[in-house]
């Protein structure tokens, strides 16, 4: 699957943590413990100002990816994914 730094995504929450997400048409489900961005980038000397997740989704074939995403306004986009 590619897609595009900037792709909208839909995401679904549950106590304000990521459960599940549509990206490209697929539907995927959190299948780990989902970590925010902004904890991550706390460490660097200049981190950026987002809002963001990073987590692992598994669509319905079992087929896992790794996704970073941020809000974007009222939206929500993809940053990368990878496998």
């Amino acid at each position: 699957m590619t897609v595009l730094h900037g792709t909208r995504v839909t995401v679904w929450f549950e106590g304000g943590v990521p459960y599940g997400l549509v990206c490209a048409g697929v539907h995927y489900r959190v299948t780990d413990t989902p970590t925010r961005l902004e904890d991550e980038m706390a460490v660097l000397t200049h981190p950026l100002d987002i809002v963001g997740w990073r987590f692992q989704g598994t669509d319905d074939n079992e087929v896992s990816r790794m996704f970073d995403i941020r809000r974007r306004g009222d939206d929500w986009e993809l940053l990368r994914s990878y496998e």
